[in-house]
């Protein structure tokens, strides 16, 4: 650990300088002595006022006299702080140290904790890995964290992994200053609402692989057939699945807080548009499910064609042993050099009894082509 905490130090003065070329942070210089902070506003009646500030001063020019009159906030995003790069901001928030614990460690399950002036809320960032095709490698979905502390005049995401960049949703929001003006709770549903948004888009994206897989399994074309019959691409296909049910399930609750109770962090406003990010994340959950559920079924089908192709080989094999027998026991019964053999003496003996080979063999086999095992 301290090994990747020195690695991670060592590499933050070049992701600085990327944020302030386009790194993640809204087009906007990082303006914070720490590395991992890649952007940093102050918004008055959801306009954006500064672009040169550090946390702190942006905390004290929300919270003075003007500020509060106006409805001001501060918007702060950071990317995989470490703890003694979120350790100043968080004291100048008042943040929980439980929920700073979890925002610094990566690998949160989806969830809403309440403290006492401020929400702590954990999302999963779902993105599609494209593919050429599915092997039984292939990596379908690829995961991200995005973490938001929701405070009266404050909003501070901090953003794990490659996914999930909030670029493009912050200049679409500081776009709407009537939403934006609703405070730091527009900003924690725009991101719910992109969350979800790209949790519909990879739903898509991974029906198209099922349903390819599936034609495959069930194909009458032998070639097709075979391809789809390796159980591997659609058990690897199911782990992905998988980790993308661990995105959706676990935000259903905190997004039914957020839509049905009152909050008091929460505009009334915009939790009226939290149902509508709820329900787009249940129709989501059971796709998820379907999805699981016709997995299994493909692969028991796909377990079961196996079986069937084996028996299939297996009554072939009988059949041809069956057919060789004959020769085998009849050149073996000439073969035992007794003096007083049947025929033994007669001109066309041997080519009779080949003869006789043939046809028994004919027989058997047709018998064999009638019951379908050859």
């Amino acid at each position: 650990m301290s090994m990747i905490r020195e690695l991670r130090a060592a590499v933050r003065p070049a992701l600085r300088k990327d944020a302030r070329h386009g790194y993640e942070g809204a087009g906007t210089v990082a303006c914070s002595a720490s590395s991992a902070v890649v952007d940093c506003g102050v918004y008055v009646e959801g306009r954006r006022q500064t672009r040169h500030v550090s946390p702190g001063e942006a905390l004290r020019r929300v919270r003075s006299g003007e500020g509060r009159d106006h409805g001001a906030f501060v918007w702060i995003g950071l990317h995989e702080p470490t703890e003694e790069e979120f350790a100043g901001i968080a004291q100048e928030f008042g943040l929980h140290p439980l929920a700073v614990e979890d925002a610094v460690h990566a690998h949160q399950r989806p969830k809403l904790e309440r403290y006492d002036e401020s929400l702590f809320t954990v999302f999963k960032t779902i993105h599609y890995v494209e593919h050429a095709e599915l092997t039984a490698t292939s990596e379908v979905v690829e995961t991200g964290e995005v973490m938001c502390f929701t405070g009266r005049d404050y909003i501070i995401t901090v953003r794990h992994g490659g996914q999930g960049s909030l670029r493009a949703l912050r200049h679409r929001l500081e776009d709407d200053p009537e939403l934006l003006g609703k405070g730091p709770s527009a900003v924690l549903h725009a991101i719910a609402d992109q969350t979800v948004d790209g949790y519909l888009a990879v739903a898509d994206a991974v029906q198209d692989d099922i349903d390819e897989v599936e034609i495959e399994v069930f194909s009458d074309e032998p070639g097709k057939a075979r391809r789809g019959g390796d159980a591997g691409r659609i058990y690897q296909l199911k782990r992905e699945v998988l980790e993308f049910k661990r995105a959706v399930s676990p935000l259903l609750r905190p997004m039914q807080q957020l839509s049905e109770r009152p909050v008091r962090l929460i505009d009334p406003d915009i939790q009226k548009y939290f149902r509508d990010v709820a329900d787009h994340l249940t129709r989501v959950n059971e796709q998820v499910l379907g999805f699981d559920d016709l997995l299994n079924s493909i692969l028991q089908a796909n377990l079961a064609q196996a079986t069937v192709t084996q028996n299939e080989d297996m009554r072939k094999i009988t059949a041809w042993a069956a057919i060789f027998a004959v020769p085998t026991m009849i050149a073996g019964i000439y073969g035992m050099n007794f003096e007083y053999m049947p025929e033994l003496k007669w001109k066309y003996a041997y080519p009779a009894v080949l003869l006789l080979i043939l046809v028994i063999c004919y027989g058997i086999h047709r018998g064999f082509k009638r019951n379908g095992w050859l």
